[in-house]
């Protein structure tokens, strides 16, 4: 597939799963065995369970949980996007109880693609200033 039809999956893939909040996207675009660079936690399953798993648990703690892409960059099989996340904690998050607070986030994923599925990942997230506006750390 070209750069420019992977910059079109990866931004279905960020509507369909994080702003429709549709867990069932994670299989239309992520591997089973998907390669995960990011640090998550153990306990969680590879690959498109993973990534159920982890906005499951997002969605729970942050119920209007949503994705701004400000910027999607695509070249050869790869796709970069830098987005603004925002969403109000309802629900319990990482072992934090709800704060009822607002958080808005910057977030920088790349994605690797082959055969129109996403095989390979990696992930920056400013979890430090949701934290911090979460008022679980000082600012």
């Amino acid at each position: 597939m070209s750069a420019e039809e992977n910059k079109k999956l990866a931004s279905q893939f960020i509507e369909e799963l994080i702003n429709q909040h549709d867990l069932n996207a994670a299989d239309k675009y992520v591997s089973p065995t998907m390669i995960e660079n990011e640090a998550m936690p153990a306990e969680l399953p590879s690959g498109s369970e993973g990534t159920k798993a982890i906005f499951t648990m997002t969605f729970n703690a942050f119920p209007d949980f949503h994705a701004t892409i400000e910027h999607l960059i695509a070249e050869d099989d790869k796709v970069a996007a830098y987005m603004r996340w925002t969403g109000t904690h309802e629900g319990e998050f990482m072992g934090i109880p709800a704060t009822g607070k607002p958080m808005s986030i910057s977030v920088v994923d790349i994605f690797r693609f082959a055969d129109g599925k996403i095989v390979e990942h990696w992930g920056v997230t400013d979890m430090m200033t949701m934290m911090q506006q979460l008022g679980v750390m000082p600012a």
